[in-house]
């Protein structure tokens, strides 16, 4: 009696293949959407500047107080400098988490076939035939 796989599991280890390809797939589609979909938010510490950044580093908000007008422009220019790179930071590690957290669900994907398991193949169906 021969252990050796028959074409059936064959089918059946590549559609577990394809079907684990598509899951993951569609969890790396969910993902995007996710990151586009981060806002990181950052503010001065007097809470006179205010920045929003999405998911891949955009400014989409400034938030500039009026009364940050009796600043300096030096100091309201370092300022909104340091919150713009503060919500543009957060953003970044949000988008970052998403990623990780995707890649990390979809480890563990089988190789796929290559050119030796069907060589392979081939050579097991030969000795079967040559054996009977």
């Amino acid at each position: 009696m021969s252990t050796d796989p028959s074409p059936d599991d064959d089918v059946e280890r590549l559609e577990r293949v394809l079907l684990q390809g598509r899951g993951m797939m569609e969890r790396l589609r969910e993902a995007r959407t996710e990151v586009r979909e981060v806002s990181g938010r950052a503010h001065s510490a007097d809470d006179l500047v205010e920045v929003v950044s999405n998911g891949q580093g955009d400014v989409t908000e400034v938030r500039i107080d009026p009364r940050a007008m009796r600043l300096d422009h030096a100091t309201l220019g370092r300022q909104v400098t340091a919150v713009l790179q503060a919500a543009q930071d957060e953003a970044a590690r949000l988008a970052r988490e998403i990623v990780d957290r995707a890649l990390a669900e979809t480890e563990g994907l089988p190789e796929p076939p290559d050119e030796h398991f069907i060589r392979d193949r081939v050579d097991q169906i030969a000795r079967n035939c040559s054996e009977l």
